[in-house]
C-alpha cells in the first residue's frame, strides 16, 4: 500500500529496501490464535499465539478520541513490559494516554533474538497504524534500543522518532539510516552493564541525537523517572507537533 511501511520475516534485513509487495509484519507473524482482555475500558491485554512464542501487546488506550500519535515501547534482553525505572511504561502509558496518544508495550516472543524481537515491535508500530495513528515513535531499554532503532529504519514512513534508555550500540550499526528523524537516548553515568559510551556512539552514527546523562544511575535507570518523564514531555509534543 501506498504510503504505509511493509515487512516481513526479514523485518531486520535493512540493507534491503521495503517492497511495497511485501507482507505486512502482522501478517508474517502467521499467528495460531489470539485473545484480548480489557483489564479496564482503556487498558487491553493482548496475547497472540505463534510457532515462535507468544507475543504479548499491552495497549493504554487514549482516554479520549484518539489523535493521529502512538508510541510503542519494549524491553531488554530479558524481554518485560515494564520498562526501567519504576515501571516507567506503565507511568508513560497513563500519562501519554490521558492525552490522545495511544502507548502499546510489546512483550518479545524470543527475548535476545534481535531479528525476531525487531519484528514483534514492528507487530506493535502496525497495530498502532492500525488503530489510526500516522506518527509513531518506538522505544527500548537496553538491548531493546537496538531493537527500536532497527524497527525505525525499516519502517521510515509510520516511525517518526526513536527513544532508547541505556542503549546497547551492537546492533545499532544502521542507525545512519534513521537520516534526520529525532533520537533521544538516555543514558545512567554509572550504568554497570553498558557504558555512557554506548549511547554517544549510537548518536555518533547516526549522525545526531541528543544523550541525556542521568547523574548517578546505573543500567536500570532506578534513579531517574521524573527526570525521563520531565524530558519526555517536551521532547515527544515537539516530535509530534502539529499533530498532537
Amino acid at each position: 500500500m501506498a504510503g504505509t511501511d511493509s515487512v516481513d520475516d526479514a523485518v531486520v534485513d535493512v540493507a534491503r529496501p521495503t517492497d511495497p509487495s511485501d507482507p505486512t509484519a502482522l501478517g508474517a507473524l502467521r499467528p495460531l490464535a489470539s485473545t484480548e482482555v480489557a483489564v479496564t475500558p482503556t487498558f487491553l491485554h493482548r496475547e497472540v499465539y505463534t510457532t515462535r512464542g507468544l507475543l504479548t501487546v499491552l495497549t493504554h488506550e487514549p482516554a479520549r478520541d484518539a489523535g493521529e500519535c502512538a508510541i510503542v515501547a519494549c524491553g531488554g534482553a530479558m524481554g518485560g513490559v515494564l520498562g526501567p525505572g519504576d515501571a516507567l511504561y506503565h507511568r508513560l502509558g497513563e500519562r501519554w494516554s490521558r492525552r490522545g496518544v495511544r502507548f502499546v508495550r510489546i512483550g518479545f516472543r524470543e527475548p535476545n533474538n534481535l531479528d525476531l524481537c525487531a519484528h514483534d515491535l514492528a507487530c506493535g508500530v502496525e497495530l498502532a497504524r492500525n488503530a489510526g495513528a500516522q506518527h509513531v515513535v518506538v522505544m527500548g531499554h537496553s538491548f531493546g534500543g537496538a531493537v527500536a532503532i532497527r524497527t525505525a529504519v525499516i519502517m521510515p514512513v509510520s516511525v517518526v522518532g526513536v527513544v532508547t534508555f541505556a542503549t546497547q550500540s551492537a546492533g545499532c550499526e544502521v542507525a545512519g539510516a534513521l537520516a534526520a528523524r529525532p533520537l533521544l537516548l538516555f543514558h545512567g553515568d554509572r550504568d554497570e552493564l553498558l557504558p555512557p559510551e554506548s549511547s554517544h556512539v549510537v548518536a555518533a552514527i547516526a549522525g545526531h541525537g541528543e544523550v541525556v546523562m542521568l547523574p548517578g544511575d546505573g543500567h536500570l535507570l532506578a534513579k531517574s523517572d521524573d527526570i525521563i518523564v520531565e524530558r519526555l514531555d517536551e521532547w515527544l509534543a515537539g516530535v509530534f507537533v502539529p499533530a498532537v
